[in-house]
């Protein structure tokens, strides 16, 4: 029989037990053991699902089976009848109950792996089984725990003598016994780890020791242990939380729907019994799914609730890894999206951050190129010696790093996240690389004709504009009218032919530019411009060429769409450095309707964006059309 075929028994079992102690009661003296065995139960099943080599997991498994067992035949003896075998039943679901403590203690004790935190330990869960098996065997001897559990139906056993007095304290103290114990293991076991461990312990640690304070405070001030065994299912939670938040056995949950499921199921199940025993016999039958859906519906509301404690106490307020990337990969794939700012982004759902930053450069060179938040981006130039971040490395060449900053350090699965993300972002740095210098290439080309046509073509075409002007006034000189004619109308094609080459070399690279820079090619563009333009330039020095360029072609496209299409009576262009960035935007009085389309001027110019990191900001109504971007200049 394989484990997963153990593991479905056990969990079909125990659901049943569970289920059928809340349909016979529950009772408050008894409610505890149904928590334990169906938290301890969910949590160990589902360990030993993904993990069965995992010790820890049976020993949950066997914790939650045992106090559902519990749960489960006290509710059957304490039913009034008493019911067939309450007796046996009733009694095999009392005596147990100092030896299955003693079982919840080795599994609080051998958290997270199985096992002891040492050999010395093995003593003392030697005395404390003795302490649990001498309890257990007089409690199976005598009804020394039917006053406390309110059993109809009477012990089995007549012995005679009693061993009342000997019991209440050897209970105490023996109960006392296993909390303190369970506390100092799990206490010195925090003390000892290290790294991802230590962040496993500290929920768990604390849930632990939270129940060993309240079960002291129930027997000081109570004399009864029922408070502390009410806390004992939250132990069980804390290892849940552990496990799925900082994926303790390298189990890594996709959904958290189950944690979700888990806890509605038992809402449903405790309302379902709570309301059959409101109305005792007339639930029967047809009126039965009647009740049923009285209390799914009542507690549907709460599931909302739910699902956000989930994702609380599951991942804090982080996403999974498989969530992060999925949006990591939506991100990317929109066609507005600034691929390293999802990035960032990704990496601060994934694990949680303050402050997430991508560096691209050379190791001695790292500039920052995004951050998560966005204020969080330093200015500067360092070395990655600087920044301590994650290395970004593509076909084996560095390109960059990832930093990130959060409030405990990144858990072993964290980093496995950022080192994938770190890849993909390899991966976008170097096919921006790849685009810029693509881009760089184009517009040295550009530069590189429009230089030839200015002086090879161009200069050609004027001289033959002059000598055809020189034959024009030889043939007037000698009365040739006719040839005068004809030299003349093929010196003005040739002009006019001279100035469309002038036009199409501007068009290809202006020489405006180059010489004198953004400034004078936008002012040069606003005097050519059909439509009358305003101009509000606040740029101070020069720019990288590649910025330059690429804001002239923005502008450029803005003014011939407005003039085309819009309808406008101004145009206002508006170029401004900010630190690093530069900010421009054309805005139109016109009609609208601006949008992409494929082929479209403004999908080329978004495209030409995107390689500088830029982003193509397209509004367009009734009242006009604004194109904006902010260009990075690094």
């Amino acid at each position: 029989m394989t484990s997963t075929v153990r593991a479905a028994i056990v969990g079909v079992g125990v659901t049943a037990l569970v289920v059928a102690g809340f349909v016979l009661g529950p009772h408050l003296g008894n409610l505890h053991n149904g928590l334990i065995g169906a938290s301890f139960g969910a949590v160990g099943l589902y360990v030993v699902r993904r993990r069965p080599a995992v010790r820890e997991g049976w020993l949950f498994v066997a914790t939650g089976a045992a106090h559902a067992w519990m749960f489960a035949a006290r509710e059957y003896g304490l039913h009034p009848g008493p019911l067939p075998g309450a007796s046996w039943i009733g009694w095999l679901g009392v005596w147990p109950l100092p030896l299955v403590l003693v079982l919840v203690g080795v599994t609080i004790m051998a958290f997270p792996d199985g096992r002891l935190p040492s050999p010395g330990w093995r003593p003392v869960v030697g005395v404390l089984a003795a302490v649990g098996l001498v309890l257990s065997v007089v409690s199976a001897l005598w009804p020394v725990e039917y006053a406390r559990t309110g059993l109809v139906a009477p012990h089995p056993l007549h012995l005679p003598g009693r061993a009342d007095a000997f019991y209440q304290v050897a209970r105490g103290v023996g109960y006392l016994l296993f909390q303190l114990v369970w506390v100092v293991c799990v206490v010195v076991r925090l003390r000892r780890a290290r790294g991802d461990e230590a962040r496993q312990l500290r929920v768990f640690v604390v849930a632990a020791v939270g129940s060993g304070v309240v079960m002291v405070a129930g027997l000081l001030v109570w004399g009864s242990p029922l408070a502390g065994v009410l806390a004992v299912p939250l132990v069980a939670v804390a290892a849940g939380a552990a496990i799925l938040k900082y994926r303790l056995y390298d189990i890594d949950p996709v959904l958290n729907k189950a944690f979700v499921f888990a806890v509605m199921a038992g809402l449903v199940t405790l309302g379902y019994a709570v309301l059959v025993t409101s109305i005792g016999q007339l639930v029967s039958g047809y009126a039965s799914l009647v009740a049923t859906g009285v209390v799914a519906v009542a507690f549907e509301p709460l599931r909302r609730r739910v699902q956000r404690l989930a994702d609380r106490l599951v991942y804090g307020h982080r996403a999974t890894a498989y969530e992060a990337l999925a949006r990591l990969s939506t991100h990317l794939a929109t066609p507005a999206g600034r691929p390293l700012d999802g990035v960032c982004a990704t990496v601060a759902d994934g694990v949680g951050a303050r402050e997430v930053v991508l560096w691209a450069g050379t190791a001695d060179e790292l500039r920052a190129v995004s951050a998560w938040p966005e204020s969080a981006r330093p200015a500067g130039v360092c070395a990655l010696s600087d920044v301590s971040g994650v290395p970004i490395v593509h076909d084996g060449r560095f390109r960059g790093a990832l930093t990130v900053v959060k409030a405990d350090p990144l858990s072993a699965a964290e980093r496995r996240l950022v080192g994938e993300v770190a890849a993909q972002a390899g991966l976008i740095l170097e096919l921006q690389g790849t685009a810029q210098r693509l881009v760089a290439a184009g517009d040295a080309a550009r530069r590189r004709l429009e230089r030839d046509l200015h002086d090879g073509a161009q200069q050609h075409l004027v001289t033959a504009a002059f000598e055809l002007g020189s034959l024009v006034r030889l043939a007037e000189a000698s009365g040739d009218g006719a040839l005068a004619a004809r030299a003349e109308s093929a010196r003005t094609r040739v002009l006019a032919a001279t100035a469309q080459l002038r036009e199409l070399a501007r068009g290809l690279h202006p020489a405006v530019l180059t010489e004198d820079g953004l400034g004078a090619a936008v002012e040069q563009l606003a005097d050519r411009s059909a439509i009358p333009v305003r101009v509000a330039f606040d740029v101070a020095s020069r720019l990288p060429a590649e910025v330059e360029a690429t804001a002239y072609f923005f502008v450029g496209e803005g003014l011939t769409n407005a003039a085309k299409h819009s309808g406008a009576s101004v145009v206002r262009v508006g170029l401004t450095r900010r630190g690093d960035r530069l900010a421009i935007d054309v805005t139109d009085d016109g009609g609208g309707g601006a949008a992409f389309r494929t082929g479209s001027g403004l999908e080329g110019l978004a495209d030409r964006l995107a390689t500088l990191g830029a982003r193509l900001e397209v509004d367009s109504g009734p009242s006009g059309t604004r194109i904006a971007t902010v260009i990075p200049c690094a």
